[in-house]
């Protein structure tokens, strides 16, 4: 049995992560590695860089392939975590990995974790999903619609959902789900949308994109962190739930992009129309964020604020005007 921490809430003495190479994990990492130093964080990472946390004295890291079901189930068995939260995920960008990988690791590598869980008492299992598990509609989507996506990334964070929520109904277990939309910030990268624009604008390059009709919510990857921690601070009751974390604004592509050009004053040809759409991308993907609302959380930071800070860490020789920090 590990010793309890000093002024340490019991379900928030040890916090194990996966994912904290990706955007959400690493911005999950700095935060309660920063707001709650009294916390023992663990982070299971394939390939592990020490630098990418140092500094912070609650932070372990350990080299765990989520493939490799038996070190992972000792990983946690050994460190007995209060809560879990599993950001790791792949084939947001299907190119770059088999369909078969990224089932792989969204659904049977999600689900030998939570099984590892459920050998210990009372640890929270939130399981970092995706809004584009929703299909296309004309209005805001809830957590009580149907998953309806054939897009393989979504397709697979759904299928782990449901099983998942199968599991910790037959088993009692404590599980949360959350949701979220689109988002950027610090450690945001690859060829993703505002690094792409970034990096287009650094280097002289146009900018090429559709047309930018489809409606999309966007935030900043901060206020998606404040949700998953505020969720993880509230309690350690047994219960299942669903959390959408998005603006809950539906905007148009074409626009958020031009109102991210226009505040950071980013000197880039946006070329649009001239790329298609992704065959299976939804044309409107928006979030009824009310039942998170009623956490207490709102989203609160100006997404040309997020994308500002990523110029600022990764792109340093970028020009960019700081816009306001907050809605």
């Amino acid at each position: 049995m590990l010793a309890t921490v000093a002024g340490v809430r019991p379900h928030l003495e040890r916090v194990l992560i996966t994912g904290a190479s990706g955007t959400l994990g690493y911005n999950v990492v700095r935060h309660l590695a920063l707001n709650h130093p009294e916390m023992r964080l663990l982070l299971l990472m394939r390939r592990p860089d020490p630098e990418l946390f140092a500094g912070f004295g609650n932070v372990t890291i350990e080299q765990v392939d989520m493939a490799d079901t038996v070190r992972l189930k000792q990983a946690v068995a050994n460190f007995q975590p209060n809560a879990i939260i599993h950001s790791a995920a792949s084939g947001v960008r299907p190119s770059a990995f088999s369909y078969f990988d990224f089932v792989d690791l969204n659904v049977a590598a999600t689900l030998h974790l939570f099984r590892a869980s459920c050998d210990v008492d009372h640890c929270h299992f939130i399981n970092v999903s995706t809004g584009m598990v929703y299909g296309s509609q004309e209005r805001p989507c809830r957590e009580s619609d149907p998953v309806n996506t054939l897009h393989p990334y979504g397709a697979s964070k759904a299928a782990a959902d449901c099983l998942l929520r199968a599991g910790a109904e037959k088993l009692n277990r404590h599980l949360t789900i959350v949701r979220p939309f689109s988002f950027t910030g610090l450690h945001d990268g690859g060829d993703r949308l505002f690094p792409t624009l970034l990096r287009c604008a650094q280097e002289g390059r146009p900018f090429v994109m559709s047309s930018g009709t489809q409606l999309r919510d966007f935030c900043a990857v901060q206020d998606v962190v404040d949700a998953i921690a505020m969720i993880l601070e509230e309690g350690d009751q047994p219960s299942r739930d669903i959390f959408n974390i998005g603006s809950g604004r539906a905007v148009s592509l074409g626009r958020i992009v031009h109102s991210v050009v226009k505040q950071l004053a980013l000197d880039v040809d946006v070329q649009m129309g001239a790329r298609p759409f992704h065959p299976l991308e939804p044309l409107s993907l928006v979030a009824d964020i009310s039942r998170t609302q009623s956490l207490g959380w709102q989203p609160r930071t100006n997404l040309a604020y997020a994308v500002w800070e990523l110029a600022r860490a990764s792109f340093s020789q970028l020009p960019v005007t700081e816009p306001e920090r907050y809605l």
